[in-house]
């Protein structure tokens, strides 16, 4: 007789919510709330940044909730807690929804309703346009739906000011520009896993050496964004030369994938480089723009 899965316990909860995503969001959500003009008082900052946090989760929680049966058949996903059964469906999904409405709620009444607005926004871009609408049925999902993870710094600099400027906007523009270089070289080296379960990344529908291409032309996209603050006046010469030098050698890996061959065996190693210094890129660029904050403050 064939054991069920075993029970749940925290960690299951804990990878429910996505915690990589979710500090990517933390961080984003710092650093736009450190660099918008004015402050919040340290306690409430604290609960802003922390119910972003739990508003991130909630949903990382929708999509696994959402995406269950793909996740199943997907090596890299297949241990998920919903995916083998761990957490039953009902119970992830009634976290989910009290998460998601305390987040926002608690927001609401720690800074305005602004803040509360667009991280609402942001969680039912992600668990319905994303995962819902867009993921199943186009290879751009990812592009329009890089606009999730790119409202954290405008919730954090909302936080603080009340309202949405162009600086937030960029910083907005800036992760959304991000997000489809850092994910393709992700999807390159898994597209069998998206292939089996019948997702249609833009490796599977058009093959790699398309996908190496549109990587190449949102990373000259990226980096135009990203240094669009310093000539605006919105950042200042600090921000600038750093953001010239990641951007350059976000561009030089960039660069690399697009004219690796598949059949190269340094193939797979660039599209992993790619990867890996694109989460240290944007780590660094936003923390940098702090510090330019700070310095020109």
């Amino acid at each position: 007789m064939q054991a069920g899965p075993a029970a749940a316990d925290w960690r299951d909860w804990l990878a429910l919510l996505k915690p990589r995503v979710m500090s990517l969001a933390i961080f984003s959500a710092l650093c736009g709330m450190l660099a918008a003009p004015g402050s919040l008082h340290p306690a409430l900052a604290v609960v802003a940044i922390l119910m972003i946090a739990v508003g991130a989760g909630a949903a990382g929680a929708f999509n696994q909730w959402i995406e269950a049966d793909l996740d199943a058949r997907m090596r890299r996903t297949a241990s998920r807690p919903l995916a083998s059964g761990r957490i039953p469906a009902d119970e992830a999904l009634a976290f989910a929804m009290i998460l998601a409405v305390g987040a926002v709620t608690t927001l609401a009444l720690a800074t305005n309703l602004v803040a509360a607005g667009v991280l609402a926004l942001g969680i039912l871009f992600y668990a319905i346009v994303y995962t819902i609408w867009l993921k199943p049925r186009t290879p751009q999902n990812i592009v329009i739906g890089g606009a999730a993870g790119a409202f954290p710094p405008v919730i954090g600099w909302a936080a603080v000011t009340g309202d949405v400027t162009l600086m937030p906007v960029l910083l907005f523009l800036i992760i959304f520009l991000w997000t489809p270089p850092h994910f393709w070289a992700l999807a390159l080296f898994v597209a069998p896993d998206y292939a089996r379960a019948g997702i249609p990344m833009l490796p599977v529908t058009h093959g790699p050496f398309a996908t190496r291409r549109q990587i190449w032309r949102y990373a000259l996209a990226l980096v135009a964004a990203s240094l669009a603050p310093w000539p605006l006046g919105l950042a200042g010469a600090l921000y600038g030369m750093v953001a010239a030098g990641l951007g350059a050698a976000f561009l030089l890996l960039a660069w690399r994938v697009r004219v690796s061959k598949v059949t190269e065996p340094r193939a797979m190693a660039e599209e992993k480089a790619l990867f890996r210094f694109s989460i240290l890129y944007l780590f660094l660029l936003f923390a940098v723009l702090v510090v330019d904050a700070w310095v020109m403050a």
